[in-house]
């Protein structure tokens, strides 16, 4: 099992609990939900301890900050590398950068940073309104709420210093990162898409006039990802938990007992469910913006099959999905068709659903890590 780290001996520095509950209370006051800190049993702080607690499993360097955009609104980051004899020679290979799918953190990388720190240093950072990174508002409109996520990655790549990465992004974070790698071709030398949201076109039902119109084929979503799709339409994805108060924990473990499974040789315990709940009990931001571009059942509103052609010719891109996953690959299979097979790939991780990297990370690490030396 891991150890809690040591404040005294961490590379992460702590930050002061009163500057990130002070963030965390930021537009409660104009908040509809501003009477629920009270009423849930959440804080950054709490947030912040269960993420410790993820982040001690990590054997090799770690440097954790937050990273602080124009706008003043700020991304916390993890920057993973190994000690190595020959560190101009680690420094020298393209870094990789990991962004997250919804609802998501930088904690569920836990069973990849270290593997993937080996030869090369691993950024990984919430997304903008997730996790423990400022949760500003967002625009209603789906081109916008895109923009204002894209716009956060290019900011913070700009404070961090990456001139070049492979990008890699799961779930929400496949369809931003695409979108990011469209914007901001010159600075993605691989984008790796896992398991990617909203690629395909929502299928519109047949007429008499239609019987031959093409159908996208997905498998039958979990019991929570219809949970969430029902609520989207009426309310903020993630305001069930917020809702349930003192009872939200529990209603995570319900829908969610996978992840105490995942990661149960780490964990004797409620960590990862308890990481996951406070990721999302707080104020709604990322959400917010995540239901401006998506339609009913998870629909984006901006199809990505629509724009992937803008991606350069030469840009490689792989495509990974779980073989298990309600997500269906047959959306690779139509970007290699667009983009054509020299520089597109898909590839299936055998045994995995759709958080690809926890239910196969061995599989997984080593098919990221041979696309990364393929860069270099």
């Amino acid at each position: 099992m891991c150890q809690l780290m040591d404040p005294a001996t961490t590379t992460a520095p702590m930050q002061n609990d009163c500057e990130t509950e002070l963030e965390t209370k930021q537009n409660w006051s104009s908040s509809l939900w501003s009477w629920w800190p009270s009423w849930s049993p959440t804080s950054m702080s709490l947030l912040k301890t269960a993420e410790s607690k993820i982040l001690a499993c990590i054997q090799n360097n770690i440097w954790a900050r937050f990273v602080t955009l124009p706008s003043q609104d700020r991304i916390w980051t993890l920057s993973v590398n190994k000690a190595a004899s020959k560190p101009a020679e680690q420094a020298s290979k393209t870094p990789l950068v990991m962004v997250h799918g919804f609802g998501g953190g930088v904690g569920l990388w836990i069973r990849n940073l270290d593997a993937l720190s080996c030869s090369r240093t691993v950024h990984a950072f919430d997304l903008l309104g997730f996790g423990r990174s400022s949760r500003p508002h967002f625009p209603s409109e789906a081109a916008k709420a895109e923009e204002q996520f894209v716009n956060s990655i290019e900011q913070w790549r700009q404070s961090v210093g990456v001139e070049n990465m492979i990008l890699l992004g799961h779930s929400l974070g496949g369809y931003l990162a695409t979108s990011y790698a469209i914007q901001h071709p010159s600075r993605v030398s691989h984008l790796i898409l896992v398991d990617p949201w909203g690629f395909p076109e929502r299928a519109k039902p047949q007429t008499n006039e239609s019987q031959d119109t093409e159908v996208v084929k997905r498998m039958s979503p979990p019991r929570w990802v219809k949970v969430i799709a029902s609520v989207v339409s009426l309310f903020n994805p993630l305001a069930v938990i917020r809702a349930a108060g003192p009872w939200g924990p529990g209603l995570v473990n319900r829908f969610r007992p996978d992840f105490k499974r995942k990661f149960e040789d780490l964990f004797d315990d409620d960590t990862m469910t308890q990481y996951i709940y406070h990721c999302n009990a707080q104020n709604p931001s990322g959400e917010v913006g995540f239901r401006a571009m998506s339609e009913t059942l998870g629909w984006a509103k901006r199809p990505m099959l629509q724009r992937v052609h803008l991606l350069p010719p030469s840009m490689p891109v792989s495509m990974l999905y779980g073989a298990r996953s309600w997500v269906d690959s047959s959306s690779g299979d139509r970007v290699t068709e667009i983009r054509g097979q020299a520089h597109t790939r898909v590839l299936l991780i055998n045994h995995a659903s759709h958080n690809v990297h926890a239910d196969e990370p061995e599989q997984f690490n080593q098919v990221v890590e041979e696309i990364c030396q393929s860069v270099d």
